[in-house]
């Protein structure tokens, strides 16, 4: 990676990082508007990168509620989901990305860290914790991703380069 693509890299991490303590609900925050970003503007990985270290500065500045590995294998998810989203959305229509990145990182997340929860917490249960969250979470994931749509769009509008 080119040096001034790793600079870029770290002021979208920088930007998660500010846009994490804008908390919606519990640990969910703006923190990874600028890792779908990534994923338009830079590539996938990058975004996924951005995406990952985004969620644990979220987590990190809400005491890691659940659980520290709790919250490395959420990043884990997101590295993921950012990393399919850039790919979708380099290869197919902008509808398809953002509609199936929503749809990962809300009910489906959701669903898959009820698990996780579920095995490292025996007081929470899967369907509780999905009813809990899979609102906020597909709420706020949508934000994020549309917010970080019309940017890219407003940048490529004024031709603004990467």
């Amino acid at each position: 990676m080119e040096i001034r693509r790793l600079v870029i890299l770290s002021l979208f991490i920088s930007i998660s990082a500010v846009l994490s303590n804008i908390k919606i609900f519990s640990t969910i925050a703006l923190d990874s508007m600028p890792a779908f970003l990534a994923a338009m503007l830079i590539s996938p990985i990058a975004g996924a990168i951005v995406g990952a270290v985004g969620h644990l500065l979220s987590s990190f500045t809400s005491g890691f509620p659940l659980t520290v590995p709790m919250h490395v294998l959420i990043a884990f998810q997101m590295f993921c989901i950012v990393w399919l989203f850039g790919v979708l959305y380099k290869r197919s229509k902008d509808v398809i990305a953002i509609s199936v990145a929503i749809l990962l990182n809300g009910p489906i997340a959701t669903f898959l860290s009820g698990i996780l929860i579920g095995y490292l917490d025996e007081t929470v249960t899967v369907i509780g914790f999905f009813q809990l969250m899979v609102l906020p979470l597909t709420l706020v994931s949508a934000v994020n991703i549309i917010i970080a749509y019309i940017i890219q769009r407003v940048m490529n509008r004024a031709r603004f380069q990467v």
